[in-house]
């Protein structure tokens, strides 16, 4: 296998601008984390909730 790319040798100094993007996409990837964890939750207990009521999420007929 080759190795990735973007990797810095370990002991490597980050620069603030490298080190501020580490942390932003760390903090969206936790964030992303938590929705997702959040709408497999939601989507467990609707299942178990028996479905939906008919005409939509908001029990209204669209039609």
């Amino acid at each position: 296998m080759s190795e990735p790319v973007d990797r810095a040798p370990p002991g490597k100094r980050k620069s603030p601008a490298e080190k501020a993007r580490e942390d932003r996409l760390k903090a969206a990837l936790k964030a992303n984390m938590a929705r997702r964890k959040a709408q497999a939750r939601a989507r467990t207990a609707g299942e178990a909730g028996g479905g939906e009521e008919p005409g939509g999420p908001d029990g209204q007929d669209n039609g």
